[in-house]
C-alpha cells in the first residue's frame, strides 16, 4: 500500500480534556484516500507552570496518609493522584472562576477513571510507546512552550512534577491516542450526501458554524484577602499595561512581563477555541472589538484581565485560498524486534549524508523508504492544509523549502520529511468539497470517540471507595 493510499486524509483539531490529565492536548493535522477513515492522532501538547511556580502544586500538596479512592478493573486510583491532577487542572483555570473543591475532585477523578480505562485497553491490545518516543514527546513540549528541556523540567520541578512522572504522564496520553487511534477512526467515513447536508446548512444560515476566538490574555491577579489599598495597586499595573499596549507595546512581550496566568508564558495567546471555551466574561466583553483590539481591564473574582482579540471567525467556514505544501520523505515501518529510536537513528544518518551533500535525498527514498511513493523518490505531491497527522504536519510547517527535518515518529512509522516549496492557492470547488470533507469528519469523529468513551467506560469494572479529599 502506497503511503499517499495509507496516509492522506484529513487531520483535525482536537482536545482531549475529557480523557488525558495533562493541560489539554492537541491535533492538528498523513493523508488516507478521500472517503476513507480518516487517520488522526493528536499530538502532545502541554501547558507549563509559569516561572517560579504557579502556587496550585503547594496548594493542593499531598496529605501524610494517602489511601484509595477508587478501582478500575482492579487497579487503584489514590487520594493523592486525585490531588495531584486537580492541582493541574487549577494550572488551566488560572485567572477564571475555579468551581467548589467537590466539584473539582469529583472532575480530576473522573479524568483518571477515562485515562485509566484507555491505558488499560492499549496494553490489552499489545499497543507500547517506546522510550524514543516519550522523549519526542518531551521535546514537543518544551518547543511548545518556547524553553529548552532543562528549562521545563525545571519548572515541573518547582510545581511538583518530577521528570518521571511527567515522562510516565506523556506515556499514558501516547498510549490513550494510539488506542483511539486503532478503536474509533477506522469507524468513521464522510459520504458525499453529509458534505452536501453541510453546504446546504451554511448556504441557509444554519451550519455557519460556531463562533471561533483566538483571544491575547494578560492577567494581573488580585489575591482573595487583598485590602482595598492592594487592589487598587493591581488595578493601577493593569492600567499600566493596557497603556503600554495602547502605545504600541508588544503584546506576547508584555504577556510575559506581567501576566500572572500560565499561557502568559507563551505570549499571553489562548488559540483559536469555540466561545463556549472561553469564560462568559470574556466573550461579552470583546463581542464589539474588532479583530486587534484591546479591551479592559476586565475586573472577575480573581483579578484584572486585559484582552485582545487575536481571530475571530466560524468553525466550519472554508477559505478562499490555502497554503499547499510540496513535500517528499522517507519512511521506515517498525518492524518486529526493532524499535523506534532504531529506526530514528538509521535516519538521522541518511539526513547527515544528504546535509553533507554525500546523497541525494530522492535517491535514498528509492532505496529505503518502505511506502508507495519510493519509486517516486518519497514525492508526496501538493498537499494542503491538515491532510497529513499531526506528528508529520507539525515538523513540515516548521520547515522552509530545502529543508530536512529530524526523525519524526507517526502511527505509520519514523519518517525523514524534506519540503520542497510552499504555495498560495485559490481553492478549485473539488478542493473546496475536500476541505468541506475534512471539517464534517473531524466533526464526526468527536463524536465517534465520545460515544466509543461512554461506551468503555460502561464496560470497565469501577469501585468507588472513600471520597477523595482535596
Amino acid at each position: 500500500m502506497t503511503l499517499r493510499a495509507s496516509i492522506l486524509g484529513l487531520a483535525g483539531l482536537t482536545v482531549l480534556t475529557a480523557s488525558l490529565g495533562l493541560p489539554p492536548a492537541l491535533a492538528q493535522g498523513l493523508r488516507a484516500p478521500a472517503g476513507s477513515a480518516a487517520p488522526r492522532q493528536p499530538a502532545i501538547a502541554t501547558t507549563l507552570p509559569p516561572a517560579g511556580g504557579s502556587g496550585a502544586g503547594a496548594a493542593l500538596a499531598p496529605r501524610a496518609a494517602d489511601y484509595i479512592v477508587a478501582v478500575v478493573n482492579s487497579e487503584p486510583i489514590t487520594n493523592n493522584e486525585v490531588r495531584q491532577r486537580a492541582a493541574r487542572l487549577l494550572q488551566q483555570l488560572a485567572g477564571q472562576e475555579t468551581p467548589p473543591r467537590e466539584a473539582l475532585a469529583r472532575e480530576a477523578l473522573e479524568r483518571l477513571i477515562l485515562e485509566r480505562v484507555q491505558v488499560q485497553l492499549a496494553q490489552e491490545g499489545g499497543i507500547k510507546v517506546d522510550d524514543w518516543a516519550i522523549d519526542q514527546a518531551e521535546q514537543s513540549v518544551a518547543r511548545q512552550n518556547e524553553v529548552s528541556v532543562a528549562e521545563m523540567y525545571r519548572r515541573l520541578h518547582s510545581d511538583g512534577v518530577s521528570r518521571e512522572r511527567f515522562r510516565e504522564e506523556l506515556r499514558t496520553q501516547l498510549l490513550a491516542l494510539r488506542v483511539r487511534e486503532r478503536d474509533v477512526e477506522s469507524r468513521v467515513r464522510v459520504s458525499d450526501l453529509d458534505i452536501d447536508r453541510f453546504l446546504r446548512e451554511q448556504q441557509q444560515g444554519a451550519g455557519a458554524g460556531q463562533l471561533e476566538l483566538n483571544l491575547g490574555h494578560i492577567f494581573i491577579r488580585v489575591a482573595e484577602d487583598a485590602t482595598p489599598v492592594q487592589a487598587a495597586e493591581r488595578e493601577k499595573r493593569a492600567q499600566q499595561v493596557l497603556a503600554q499596549l495602547q502605545d504600541g507595546g508588544d503584546f506576547a512581550q508584555l504577556a510575559r512581563e506581567f501576566s500572572d496566568a500560565p499561557e502568559g508564558e507563551r505570549g499571553g495567546e489562548f488559540g483559536l477555541r469555540p466561545v463556549d471555551r472561553y469564560p462568559d466574561l470574556f466573550v461579552s466583553s470583546t463581542r464589539g472589538a474588532p479583530v486587534g483590539g484591546l479591551v479592559g481591564p476586565v475586573r472577575s473574582p480573581a483579578g484584572y484581565h486585559i484582552l485582545k482579540v487575536v481571530e475571530r471567525t466560524r468553525a466550519g467556514a472554508i477559505a478562499p485560498t490555502a497554503i499547499e505544501n510540496h513535500a517528499r520523505h522517507i519512511l521506515l515501518r517498525v518492524q518486529p524486534g526493532t524499535s523506534e529510536r532504531q529506526a530514528a537513528e538509521q535516519l538521522e544518518e541518511l539526513r547527515a549524508r544528504v546535509a553533507k551533500g554525500q546523497a541525494d535525498f530522492a535517491q535514498l527514498a528509492r532505496e529505503h523508504s518502505q511506502d508507495g511513493s519510493a519509486k517516486d523518490g518519497g514525492d508526496l505531491g501538493w498537499a494542503l492544509p491538515g491532510r497529513y497527522v499531526p506528528e508529520f504536519e507539525q515538523a513540515l510547517d516548521a520547515l522552509a523549502p530545502g529543508e530536512i527535518s529530524h526523525a519524526v515518529v507517526s502511527r505509520f512509522g519514523v519518517h525523514l520529511i524534506q519540503l520542497l516549496e510552499r504555495r498560495e492557492v485559490k481553492l478549485s470547488q473539488r478542493q473546496q468539497r475536500d476541505m468541506v470533507r475534512d471539517v464534517v469528519r473531524e466533526k464526526k469523529l468527536d463524536e465517534a470517540f465520545a460515544d466509543w468513551l461512554r461506551d468503555a467506560r460502561a464496560r470497565a469494572y469501577v469501585e468507588y471507595r472513600e471520597p477523595p479529599q482535596l
